[in-house]
């Protein structure tokens, strides 16, 4: 049975063509994607209400994202270390992390789906294949499109990018690491506050600037710098994206529990589960069902082939022939 919510969607990437057959279907797909994981919440007891303050952060100009991004990590328990996974930070909070094929200027798609009231779960939609540093704050900015109250007057695609980009790296952490005035940084810092933060070089230096830890000449001579380098479209040391872990492991886990089938299984993650996975109680039923006769062919097949992976596997007798010390 379809679980009954009210879904909104927030924010629409600006490479998404505005007809409506297009926002039709991407409407279509968010919704039958948190539709599917809201089941499957419900299925392992995992609690159906959201922990993310939606459009609660009320910002009157760019300069307040500041705050709304630090009054999140506060509510969140994040300090103001750089975040190693910002999908694992979404996705403990009911933010469903969704990817999609999309034109490579594509920012991303925002959603929420609400229920008596109240957010059952929200999403973020973002291109799949795209470096790290890019996939992390173009999460980092839908969030901002989730939480912020952008009033008129203010750009919300530039208040939810300057959210993103102070969300992955606050601004005292930043000025703590690289000072509170600078008129020259090497490429090899930057390289090296690429890793730390998980951000791009280039979303780096527009941090800086907005920091006023650089000035507007020096940035745009970086911006020149990164054009001949050929850094536009690919940087040195690019990190590999984040991948989303909650569905894969919660219908793993459903599966697990007897709560939904192996097909079920595959078709809500869209690949086939690995053999030799330990079998389920039903499947096991199924296994004793069978003529003895053809349960012992099966054993002895199982038999055959873990004596050729005993036999070609010489760690085992290492550790067979081992010495044990007791302390």
């Amino acid at each position: 049975m379809s679980h009954l919510f009210v879904l909104n969607l927030l924010h629409i990437g600006k490479d998404q063509d505005c007809s409506k057959g297009n926002r039709r279907k991407s409407r279509s797909y968010v919704r039958q994607s948190l539709e599917e994981r809201i089941r499957l919440q419900e299925l392992i007891g995992q609690t159906c209400r959201s922990d993310l303050p939606v459009k609660s952060h009320n910002i009157g100009s760019l300069e307040d994202t500041e705050n709304a991004a630090e009054n999140l990590r506060k509510k969140w328990k994040l300090g103001l270390d750089p975040i190693s996974s910002v999908i694992g930070v979404l996705e403990e909070r009911s933010v469903h992390v969704l990817e999609i094929d999309a034109a490579e200027r594509f920012d991303g798609i925002s959603a929420v789906a609400w229920d008596d009231h109240s957010v059952t779960a929200a999403a973020v939609v973002s291109r799949r294949g795209i470096a790290g540093g890019r996939q992390r704050l173009y999460l980092a900015h839908e969030l901002g499109h989730l939480v912020l109250k952008v009033p008129e007057g203010v750009d919300e695609e530039a208040a939810a990018f300057r959210f993103g980009a102070a969300f992955l790296a606050p601004a005292e952490t930043v000025r703590r690491e690289v000072g509170e005035r600078r008129t020259f940084i090497r490429p090899d810092e930057l390289m090296l506050m690429k890793r730390k933060f998980g951000m791009s070089v280039q979303a780096l230096l527009y941090r800086l600037r907005n920091l006023a830890i650089i000035g507007e000449s020096y940035y745009k001579q970086w911006c020149i710098n990164i054009n001949k380098l050929g850094w536009r479209r690919k940087e040195p040391a690019e990190m590999p994206p984040e991948k989303p872990s909650w569905l894969h492991q919660s219908v793993l886990r459903a599966l697990g529990e007897d709560l939904i089938s192996r097909k079920t299984a595959e078709n809500i993650i869209g690949s086939s589960l690995a053999d030799g996975e330990p079998l389920s109680l039903v499947e096991r039923r199924a296994f004793m069902k069978l003529p003895l006769e053809e349960r012992r062919r099966i054993m002895a097949k199982q038999a055959e082939r873990m004596a050729a992976h005993f036999e070609n596997d010489r760690e085992w007798r290492k550790f067979q022939g081992g010495d044990f010390i007791a302390h």
